[in-house]
């Protein structure tokens, strides 16, 4: 009898965070909406997979945005760069810069979520098509996992100090080519292309 309620309270639990086959919410993404059964039904056409992909991105920047920053009693002017958002097997690759244009940038826990936190993981990137957020991607699913992205500790960029960030996501489905990603301090960049 306790074997038969500890299977069923673990299969409830498996089912409610996307771990079962078939089920949506794992691989660190996150459902923002509920779809209608409308919306479900009317699906566009799907293109060939050679259609669906941006160029490649050879070191260019793609999207970049200007903010005024304060993090940490520290302010300035910083400018991101987005210079790749590649897609590699069942993962999305990162990379960026942030300049410091005027007064004092802190990359050191900027970009976390956490004040102990020294990475940039708390950067996501949401697909607004399929309403779904993308975390940075974990090494274990424990509390002494690490995120699978740029460790910034001592960071504190001054005027024209540029760092090189990455992080890794869960690739969203082959049919999304573009992307909003938001990124703490700096706003949301909108319509990234994925290569």
């Amino acid at each position: 009898m306790r074997k038969t309620i500890a299977l069923a309270v673990a299969a409830v639990a498996l089912t409610g965070c996307g771990m079962l086959p078939g089920q949506q919410g794992g691989g660190g993404e996150e459902k923002q909406a509920q779809q209608t059964v409308a919306e479900k039904e009317t699906t566009a056409p799907v293109a060939s997979a050679t259609e669906q992909s941006a160029p490649p991105q050879q070191g260019k920047v793609i999207a970049t945005r200007e903010s005024r920053v304060t993090s940490a009693g520290q302010s300035g002017q910083a400018r991101v760069d987005i210079t790749a958002l590649k897609r590699q097997g069942k993962t999305v690759i990162l990379n960026w810069t942030v300049t410091a244009l005027d007064g004092r940038v802190n990359m050191h826990n900027g970009m976390s979520t956490g004040t102990l936190d020294y990475t940039v993981d708390a950067v996501s990137l949401i697909d607004p098509v399929n309403l779904k957020r993308y975390r940075v991607a974990r090494n274990g699913t424990g509390q002494d996992s690490q995120c699978v992205c740029s460790d910034t500790q001592g960071q504190f960029l001054k005027k024209d100090d540029t760092t090189s960030l990455y992080a890794i996501f869960a690739a969203p489905p082959a049919d999304v080519t573009k992307i909003n990603i938001e990124m703490p301090m700096m706003g949301v960049l909108t319509d990234v292309p994925i290569s």
